[in-house]
């Protein structure tokens, strides 16, 4: 069953044109990657997914509803956000941003603040400032908050930005966990191939249009890839290579 669709959306910032005739679904407990060059549009789908800009065109439901029906409150039960840019310096210690999550559940959250803890393994940080601990365990923080928050799905802006790989496997490894043990879908926003290939599914996109969609074999193809990003050259070899971490990451058990 799909949680979140797009149909026929568009959407421009004044003359200029950031997503066109826009149809897409992310169905219950599916990793999905939104994938393209900057500036194809990556950012805007999110916020547009969120409930934070509203479509020109079309419809972007949720639950088979269109988001802007929803009050605040009612979408943040449904649809948490992440922007790339948090405020990692905010002078909360980890206990404190995780149970900000708890506002829109009113008591009756999908998990309490210890749970979440547990599950992004940060329970023995809980009284840790969030200045304290790398971007990493910042960012698995922040999801945290979203896990207790109870949202049926994650937007999540390039999460993987600024990490070393010991951070993207750690994070990528939750993120899995969370879509296999709570049924919760997510869909990001990566620049990063190699990543895009431990996919569930991807949804490529160019200049606010959907370029191809389907599972990584089938989308990552040289060709495809070549057209997206407006390569002269194969890149036959650099997707070998991340074809090569992806097994190293299957054979570690991610």
């Amino acid at each position: 069953m799909n949680i979140l669709e797009f149909a026929d959306v568009s959407f421009s910032y004044s003359q200029k044109r950031f997503v066109a005739q826009m149809s897409f679904s992310v169905a219950e407990g599916e990793l999905v990657g939104l994938m393209g060059p900057n500036g194809a549009g990556k950012s805007t789908i999110l916020k547009l997914a969120a409930g934070l800009l509203s479509p020109q065109k079309g419809n972007v439901l949720v639950g088979k509803q269109n988001i802007g029906s929803y009050s605040g409150k009612e979408r943040a039960k449904l649809v948490a956000y992440l922007p790339q840019i948090l405020d990692l310096q905010a002078p909360f210690r980890v206990g404190e941003l995780v149970r900000m999550g708890e506002y829109p559940q009113e008591g009756s959250q999908a998990l309490c603040v210890e749970e979440a803890l547990h599950l992004v393994g940060l329970y023995g940080k809980k009284d840790t400032h969030l200045a304290e601990l790398s971007g990493g365990e910042r960012r698995r923080a922040y999801i945290a908050m979203t896990l207790v928050q109870g949202a049926r799905v994650l937007l999540l802006d390039e999460p993987m930005a600024s990490l070393d790989i010991r951070y993207q496997f750690d994070l990528y490894k939750l993120l899995k966990d969370i879509v296999r043990e709570k049924g919760v879908s997510v869909l990001m926003s990566s620049h990063d191939i190699g990543m895009g290939a431990m996919l569930d599914r991807l949804i490529l996109v160019k200049g606010g249009m959907v370029i191809a969609q389907g599972d990584p074999g089938t989308v990552l193809t040289d060709k495809t890839v070549q057209e997206s990003y407006d390569l002269n050259e194969s890149v036959g070899a650099y997707m070998e290579t991340n074809r090569t971490i992806c097994r190293a990451f299957a054979f570690a058990g991610v």
